[in-house]
């Protein structure tokens, strides 16, 4: 995205449609992309129909962008993880929901807030437009692809035929995939990594030139007639949507009748505050507690601690040992409200570490869970909330330079054993050696042509996304169907389903995220409760362990701390015998070091 609107604004655009095939999910970094540049961002969606249908729909408004969502999701759900299903019976009851408040046969104001762009195949089937133009009516566009190929001729005064007698407004269009030409080398070899064959084996997959780039503005003038440029101009000012219109509203049902959420959440860390200090709360506590309430009202963040407290009720409710732990769960309230078992009496810790409203910032709650039963919880969320308004938040899996040599190897035809070494020049093992060095100790000749392509189109890739997949544990949740802000869809592993933003875009768009993790130490914690339980007839939790051991200080001194977690790294071991941590404070200065 960043690519694309920096050669738009280059050229002079207005505006730039983005369309990534049934998905959503680069749209946030083209919002972003879009405010640094200046030039408009029009939200849309490629689809291809079960029927052979290929079209295109451009928001208008925010009707149409939940439309919009509400489509790519039916799509997405109807099929397994990375493809999609749609019939025009989908898109005919999506296009003609009723937006929220808006009861079904009301007039919906705009209409359906969309544009719909059919795009013709080779040997164009008028059945196809007349229906999307039944559909969508005037908002029902012929788009007019041309690239320079040997029938753009007749291709052009074809589909103006066929729009006049569909009484569709012809419209120019680009079928843009890269910025600049010279990028199809590297166009050419994601489309062979994506259909998992070499580049000779791709024939026709492949375009036959470099033409779709983003032209200027003297090339698309040369190609397209006035009027069909003048129609894209019109249509793109025709969308107003922006990306910021598209609100996201915390869940309510969490408070009880006769409360609000700021006056529930003090009275939930208040019977916490009753049963961590039964003898009386210290008064530097209590004063930071209300000082932390404070802050939370005035940000608005008391559902986010509401529905972090009522995961964490359920778990000890069905004997799951979690804790919390980030900024935020390093709070007197998140102590009182049993999210953590870290006690601000014994801590130095500031307000301003866990919320602040000058960062304006969404609050920071990772909530550990026992591995083993971490599961159960997840379950929990998706059926309280219902599989349409909670989902985890995706991950974007980007390149590095193993796995985009990888498959840039792999699409040149070199044989997997080479790949592999070819792979292994990029290790971590190799330290600062010369890239010329490493590739002559693997064999290769660093003078190889062919090398030196895969070479050179790998560090192009670096960093670009390689596929999108699930958060270890995020979970979005949204009062209203998450669908009608961001598209939903199925994950790899069953009883899951994801949206297709990652935790970058959530925070750019404002929306929250609640952290439910697995943690194998957890369980060995809850073993060894069970065993001092069995043995001594006590039973300890995470907030009334003996503190400040002296045992277990001279073990970590020792560096004798395999398989405890935040401690168990080389770097973290290597740093125990220097630092010799005598309390817990010691161990968080030291974790915070190496970290």
């Amino acid at each position: 995205a960043e690519d694309l609107f920096a050669r738009a604004a280059q050229c002079g655009y207005e505006a730039l449609a983005i369309t990534d095939e049934c998905s959503l999910a680069g749209i946030v970094r083209a919002w972003e992309a879009s405010r640094a540049t200046g030039v408009k961002l029009i939200v849309g969606s490629e689809f291809a129909l079960d029927c052979g249908l290929r079209c295109v729909l451009l928001v208008q408004s925010r009707a149409g962008y939940t439309r919009l969502c509400e489509l790519i999701t039916t799509g997405r759900r109807n099929s397994a993880k990375g493809s999609y299903r749609l019939s025009r019976a989908d898109v005919e009851r999506v296009v003609r929901m009723p937006p929220p408040g808006v009861e079904a046969g009301e007039v919906a104001g705009e209409g359906c807030g969309l544009f719909a762009l059919w795009l013709p195949g080779a040997e164009p089937d008028p059945a196809q437009g007349r229906w999307l133009r039944l559909l969508f009516g005037e908002r029902a566009y012929l788009a007019v692809e041309l690239h320079r190929e040997q029938d753009d001729a007749a291709r052009l005064a074809r589909l103006q035929e066929l729009a006049a007698r569909l009484q569709m407004t012809a419209v120019a269009a680009g079928d843009v995939h890269m910025d600049v030409r010279r990028r199809r080398v590297l166009q050419d070899t994601l489309t062979a990594i994506r259909h998992n064959l070499t580049l000779a084996e791709c024939a026709d997959r492949l375009f036959r030139n470099g033409e779709r780039h983003l032209r200027t503005r003297r090339a698309l003038a040369a190609i397209h007639p006035a009027p069909l440029l003048q129609a894209s101009v019109e249509l793109a000012r025709r969308c107003h949507f922006d990306l910021k219109e598209a609100s996201y509203v915390y869940p309510k049902e969490l408070v009880p009748p006769g409360h609000t959420p700021t006056s529930w959440l003090r009275q939930l860390t208040e019977e916490g505050m009753r049963r961590r200090w039964p003898e009386g709360v210290p008064p530097k506590v209590a004063a930071q507690i209300e000082e932390e309430l404070a802050l939370i009202a005035e940000l608005k963040y008391e559902a986010f601690f509401l529905t972090v407290e009522d995961i964490v009720r359920y778990a000890r409710g069905k004997g799951i040992l979690c804790q919390g732990r980030g900024s935020s769960a390093n709070s007197a309230v998140c102590f009182a409200l049993g999210i953590t078992a870290v006690d601000p009496a014994q801590t130095r810790l500031l307000v301003s570490r866990f919320l602040s409203k000058a960062r304006d910032e969404p609050p920071d709650i990772d909530v550990d869970f026992e591995h083993e039963r971490r599961e159960e919880v997840l379950q929990y969320v998706y059926g309280k909330y219902g599989r349409r308004r909670a989902a985890l938040a995706a991950t974007v899996i980007r390149y590095r330079g193993k796995s985009a040599v990888r498959d840039v190897a792999k699409a040149f035809g070199l044989p997997p054993d080479q790949i592999g070494l070819l792979a292994e020049c990029f290790g971590w093992g190799n330290g600062a050696a010369p890239m010329r060095q490493r590739l002559s100790e693997a064999g290769f000749d660093p003078d190889n042509p062919l090398i030196n392509k895969v070479l050179a189109l790998a560090a192009m890739l670096e960093d670009m996304p390689r596929h999108l997949s699930q958060h270890v544990g995020g979970f979005v949740i949204s009062d209203a169907p998450l669908s009608t802000v961001v598209p939903v869809e199925n994950a790899a592993m069953a009883d899951r389903t994801i949206i297709q933003w990652d935790k970058d875009d959530l925070e750019t768009m404002g929306m929250l995220k609640v952290d439910c993790l697995a943690l194998g130490m957890l369980t060995c914690i809850r073993k060894a409760f069970d065993l001092v339980e069995g043995y001594r007839g006590v039973r300890l939790d995470m907030a009334t362990l003996p503190r400040e051991d002296p045992a277990t200080y001279e073990m970590l001194q020792a560096a004798d701390s395999m398989g405890v977690f935040q401690v168990e790294s080389r770097a973290q071991m290597a740093m125990l015998p220097r630092l010799r941590p005598k309390t817990f404070y010691d161990l968080v200065v030291q974790v915070a070091i190496v970290r």
